[in-house]
């Protein structure tokens, strides 16, 4: 079991810890929503909902939630700035737990977040993501919107190495330090099967050298493996995203992007099995002051 020497920064996200030694605070679980193709979105560019399927989703990951202890965060996926608006405002009646805003259009996440500062939730709010190539825009909403936490990605073009993640990180950090973000969560990206063991090694580095929060979207190692069905068989796919997810707690992980809301009720027993057998040996380790 790994412990860093670096001392190990733990944040408070509204009422949810993420950080510190691999044991000392259980693995903060984020489960993704109203993203596009989503079943319980009934009109993607309005935002109209199926809003009993949208409840029971939130519940079932916050029940969860209580019987593992891990806490439970929200990824709002909105393709517009309506849906967005409408999303944030039921996630924020649907649970109290922070959730990320996020969009694969940086207009639609601007307005997210002017959104979220105008209701009052900017405590709330994680942004999902800040990357060496955003736009000033994103830094420039940021700043004014006291919102103080944010996923930095390691994402820049050409970069694959655990090296280059770790230095695309440290590119970032200090722009997103500048602009108010004192709670970063650094994702050290997922793409596919290949890149998993970059990510989870790039994780391990980033704790090392710099204490902060890390961890990864693992659920797109599967996502994108196509034609996994067809070759493994439909009933292999719940224990091979279940695998992804767990291979970067194993590593030390302080968060997932574990994939579709629904698929808490295999993620949150699995992790915390993990969690479990690691917080037994961090706290002997600590009663024994036994070396790492």
């Amino acid at each position: 079991m790994l412990k860093f020497k670096t001392q190990q920064k733990v944040f408070e996200i509204g009422k949810v810890r993420v950080g510190g030694q691999p044991g000392e605070n259980p693995t903060v679980l984020v489960g993704s929503i109203f993203y596009r193709g989503h079943k319980i979105v009934s009109d993607e560019k309005t935002g109209e909902l199926k809003k009993e399927e949208a409840e029971k989703a939130i519940s079932l990951q916050q029940e969860f939630s209580d019987k593992t202890g891990n806490p439970a965060m929200l990824d709002v996926v909105g393709s517009t700035t309506m849906a967005m608006e409408k999303f944030i405002d039921f996630t924020a009646k649907a649970t109290d737990a922070p959730f990320l805003v996020d969009s694969p259009s940086v207009e639609v996440k601007i307005a997210g977040v002017k959104h979220a500062k105008e209701v009052g939730l900017e405590k709330r709010i994680v942004y999902n993501s800040l990357m060496a190539e955003s736009k000033p825009e994103e830094f420039d909403t940021l700043k004014e919107s006291g919102i103080e936490s944010a996923i930095l990605l390691a994402y820049k073009g050409a970069v694959m190495t655990s090296k280059s993640r770790v230095n695309t990180i440290k590119e970032i950090l200090p722009r997103a330090e500048k602009i108010g973000i004192t709670k970063p969560l650094l994702d050290t990206f997922v793409l596919d099967i290949p890149s998993l063991s970059m990510a989870c090694r790039a994780a391990i580095d980033l704790k090392r050298e710099l204490g902060l929060p890390s961890g990864c979207g693992a659920h797109n190692a599967f996502a994108t493996w196509s034609g996994f069905k067809k070759l493994m068989g439909s009933e292999a796919a719940v224990p091979c995203a279940v695998t992804v997810n767990i291979v970067p707690i194993v590593l030390g992980a302080d968060f997932i992007l574990y994939g579709p809301v629904e698929d808490c009720k295999y993620v949150f027993p699995s992790v915390y099995a993990v969690n479990a057998s690691y917080k037994y040996i961090y706290k002997l380790r600590e009663q024994l002051e036994l070396p790492s």
